[in-house]
C-alpha cells in the first residue's frame, strides 16, 4: 500500500460517543464503524430491554468493531467508531428520519423509547450523534491537511439468517453513484474463490441522510460500504481472519497506480463547493 511517505499522522482518541484509531493521514483510506458497540450509558439501563437484546443485532453490528480494528492496523490506516448502541440513537440515519431512535426492532419494543420526548431525542443528538459525525469531519479534514483526501469505507455486518431465510452472501459491497472504492472492491472479493458476494445486498447501496450519503456523496467523495455476515466474524478469529483478507485485498487496491489520487479527486455527484 502506498501511503503518500507517511509522515502525517492521525493521533489515537477516547470520548464518550467515539473513539478514534490511529493511522497515517496520507494512507488514502478511513474506515467508518458506525454500530461499532452495544453499550449504553449508566443513566439509560438496558432502555427497559432484558439484558440478552442487547446481544443481539438489533443493538450493535455484531463482530464489526474488531474487525475494523484488524483491518486499520493492518493497512496503518485511522478509522473513527461508535461507543453507543444504535438502540440509543442511530448514527447511520439522517438527524430527520423517523427511524432515528427506534421504538420497535425486529420484534422487540424499547421501552426506554417509547414515549421518547423532542427534549430527550435533542438530547441524544447533542450527546452521541453528532460528536461522533463531527469527528468523521475533523479526521477528514486532518487527512486532506495532511495532503490526502481519502476514500471513506464504512465496516458493517448483517444477520446470517432474517425472517426464517438464510442469506447466502458471505459479503455484500454497498454503493451508489461512485464506483471508485466500489467496483475495485467488489470485483476483488469475487475474484475470491471461497465467497458469495452481494452487490447491495442484503440492503440497498445508500439511504438519504446516512453516514456515508452525509460524508461521501454529498461532498463528492469516494466511498463505499463492506457488510460483512455476522457468523463469519462472531468471534475473534473470524474478525481477525475478515480484517486480514480486507487488508489484502485492499493493500492491492490503494497500491494501484493514480488510485489514491483518483480517490481524492471530486465526484461528477455533489453539491457545490470545494472538496473539504
Amino acid at each position: 500500500m502506498t501511503s503518500g511517505g507517511g509522515a502525517a499522522q492521525i493521533e489515537a482518541e477516547l470520548h464518550e460517543s467515539y473513539e478514534i484509531v490511529g493511522g497515517a493521514a496520507t494512507a488514502g483510506l478511513l474506515l467508518l464503524c458506525d454500530h461499532a458497540s452495544n453499550a449504553l450509558p449508566d443513566e439509560y439501563g438496558t432502555l427497559g430491554l432484558p439484558a440478552s437484546e442487547l446481544e443481539r443485532h438489533i443493538a450493535y453490528d455484531i463482530g464489526a468493531a474488531d474487525m475494523t480494528r484488524h483491518l486499520a492496523k493492518a493497512l496503518g490506516v485511522p478509522a473513527v467508531l461508535t461507543r453507543f448502541s444504535r438502540l440509543l440513537i442511530d448514527p447511520n440515519r439522517g438527524e430527520d428520519d423517523p427511524t432515528l431512535i427506534m421504538r420497535l426492532s425486529d420484534g422487540a419494543i424499547i421501552p426506554g423509547n417509547r414515549h421518547l420526548d423532542a427534549a430527550e431525542r435533542e438530547k441524544r443528538i447533542a450527546r452521541f450523534y453528532r460528536p461522533y459525525h463531527d469527528a468523521i469531519r475533523r479526521t477528514i479534514f486532518r487527512c486532506a491537511a495532511g495532503g490526502r483526501m481519502p476514500a471513506l469505507l464504512g465496516m458493517h455486518s448483517f444477520t446470517d439468517v432474517w425472517k426464517g431465510t438464510p442469506r447466502p452472501w458471505h459479503a455484500g459491497v454497498l454503493w451508489e453513484h461512485d464506483e471508485r472504492l466500489a467496483m475495485p472492491l467488489l470485483a476483488a472479493l469475487r475474484a475470491e474463490a471461497d465467497l458469495v458476494v452481494g452487490e447491495n445486498e442484503p440492503y440497498p447501496g445508500q439511504y438519504e441522510g446516512d453516514t456515508l450519503w452525509q460524508h461521501g456523496t454529498m461532498p463528492g467523495r469516494a466511498f463505499a460500504a463492506i457488510e460483512v455476515r455476522q457468523d463469519l466474524i462472531r468471534d475473534a478469529d473470524g474478525q481477525q481472519a475478515w480484517g486480514e483478507r480486507l487488508a489484502r485485498i485492499l493493500s492491492r487496491i490503494l497500491g494501484r497506480p493514480g488510485m489514491v489520487e483518483r480517490f481524492a479527486m471530486r465526484s461528477g455527484r455533489q453539491c457545490a463547493g470545494p472538496v473539504t
